[in-house]
């Protein structure tokens, strides 16, 4: 089964069309309309809503998770098992101290107050999205690690998933910035509104886990209905022996991109298997992992779980690769963000994906796993093989891997940056937020001990060929030359040799071509102002 809340209200279901999305539940089976479909692929926003991981039973009472959003025409209901699910509808309410004063929430009141919607069909979505900002604004001021109100760039932030073909967006960022002064109002006058954090779940909820097992002690589905089943593995033993049983079932972590194959193309897949659930694929960690092929020496790296989101990356890249870090403002948008995983990205496969031009510049290794299919005796029902493999080797050909039937990704491991290394990364879209990249580069320098060769370089390209790879002859032609702007500029010359990008909506092939040369020789100035003392750089620009 699978159990949340929805509302407020506990819902308990074992008898549904595993690929049936929380926007269809919500408006065909629960008749809550509030929750508007828009576009259908995760682009528009309009059917928003905000979440809130329940509090399992061993956990701190004073602990409260944070609200977060998701786009619900693309994430499957079962995504849901463990949250409260909330609408605009749920969030205005009737203090208990003014029962006779009924009460939008401050981001419902602020859109009222500064006019904020016109045709209104963005509006649900809008609310959902100032709501999770304030309400976790709110949380972090109780707790202490936030001071003041939301400012202009936090509302723009937050509101960059939604999009308005109304009102220019002015009205709605106002909006934002009044929710802080509503809500002290309030405060001021005692008014005790809904607390929208579910403190505890049900007995049922908090207590019992899954039903791990049925009668032939295998791992029984969440959801059946008809042939179709969705299981959702409570752990990484419990994911090998499902895979082992169903190798060809498909594999959902965020769902993305997949969850357009349910909305766009109305594929019902007939076996689904959520890696939600896992911890142990959302864990990362520091280690001394023997990548290197060639000298079998020991690297130092950060060892990244496949089911971690890229809001559960951010912080941790901020740390260890800060410019990796800034690329996440350009990907997709926070709903997105709030839900796709670092492995759905990267068996996605996309010649447009983000990641992998990044991680393949970072020189990092996948580790893959493969399940074996379980025979008539259930012998072979715990085998699995495991495999290191640079991430370069694991793309084959357009949307085709190393990966087969029964096969996950496990973790990525990214060596970490010396302090002879440099990092830069460049993306080329037509908006600069919530858009697929036309064309990225991301390119890291070792330089030699006195700064001034390049000793070695790696550019990982995405959206000029079929796969993302690595421009191997730009690389061959800088290894060995000065760390200068010339030889930027020279061994961009040599891109023609690496790929030719095809011509599509979003970017010509020309464009592209010359785009990807100039963004290079851009990481070689980049560089030079980075590297180069002072009296040089004034010598250069003389």
């Amino acid at each position: 089964m699978i159990r949340f809340y929805l509302n407020g209200q506990y819902k308990q279901i074992t008898d549904l069309n595993p690929n049936t999305t929380v926007l269809e539940y919500l408006r065909l089976h629960e008749k809550q309309t509030d929750t508007k479909e828009g576009c259908g692929s995760g682009d528009c926003g309009a059917c928003t809503i905000m979440v809130q991981r329940l509090p399992t039973h061993d956990a701190d009472p004073a602990t409260q998770t944070p609200f977060y959003t998701l786009n619900s025409c693309i994430t499957l209901l079962s995504l849901m098992d463990g949250h409260h699910l909330m609408t605009a509808a749920y969030i205005a309410d009737n203090p208990a101290n003014h029962p006779d004063r009924a009460l939008l929430h401050p981001a419902q009141q602020a859109m009222v107050d500064c006019h904020g919607s016109q045709c209104g069909f963005c509006t649900p979505g809008f609310v959902m999205t100032l709501a999770s900002a304030y309400e976790n604004h709110r949380l972090q001021t109780v707790a202490g690690s936030a001071t003041g109100d939301l400012s202009y760039d936090d509302i723009v932030a937050s509101i960059s998933g939604n999009l308005c073909r109304c009102t220019g967006y002015r009205p709605i960022i106002d909006a934002g910035l009044a929710m802080g002064k509503i809500g002290k109002q309030r405060d001021a006058e005692q008014v005790v509104a809904k607390d929208l954090t579910i403190k505890l779940a049900t007995d049922a909820m908090a207590n019992s886990k899954h039903a791990a097992t049925n009668a032939s002690n295998t791992i029984a589905p969440a959801l059946t209905q008809a042939s179709r089943k969705l299981f959702i593995p409570q752990s990484i033993d419990e994911l090998n022996q499902v895979l082992a049983a169903h190798p060809n079932a498909t594999i959902w972590a965020g769902g993305t991109d997949l969850g357009l194959s349910v909305t766009q193309h109305l594929v019902d897949h007939e076996v689904i298997v959520q890696l939600s659930a896992i911890e142990a694929l959302k864990a990362w960690s520091l280690t001394d992992v023997n990548t290197s092929t060639e000298k079998q020496t020991a690297k130092p790296s950060l060892v990244l779980g496949a089911g971690m989101s890229y809001k559960q990356m951010l912080p941790v890249l901020k740390e260890y690769f800060p410019s990796f870090a800034d690329l996440f403002e350009r990907i997709a948008s926070p709903q997105i963000r709030n839900m796709g995983t670092i492995g759905g990205n990267i068996a996605n496969a996309s010649p447009i994906g983000d990641l992998p031009p990044v991680l393949l510049a970072l020189d990092a290794h996948i580790h893959l796993r493969h399940c074996a299919a379980i025979d008539d005796s259930g012998a072979d029902e715990e085998a699995y093989t495991d495999e290191l493999i640079p991430l370069q080797a694991f793309f084959l050909d357009y949307k085709k891997t190393k990966l087969r039937a029964g096969s996950y990704i496990v973790a990525l491991h990214i060596p970490l940056m010396q302090d002879h290394q440099h990092l830069y990364i460049h993306k080329i879209s037509k908006r600069y937020e919530d858009d697929i990249s036309a064309c990225l580069l991301a390119a890291r320098i070792d330089l030699s001990a006195d700064g001034m060769t390049v000793k070695n370089a790696k550019f990982g390209l995405g959206g000029m060929a079929a796969i993302p790879l690595l421009a191997t002859h730009c690389q061959q032609a800088l290894i060995g030359q000065s760390a200068e702007v010339a030889s930027f500029a020279a061994a961009a010359q040599m891109l023609a040799k690496d790929v030719s990008p095809m011509t599509d909506v979003r970017a010509s092939r020309e464009y592209r071509m010359h785009v990807v040369q100039r963004l290079m020789l851009k990481c070689g100035k980049q560089l030079v102002v980075d590297t180069q003392p002072c009296e040089r750089l004034m010598f250069i620009a003389i």
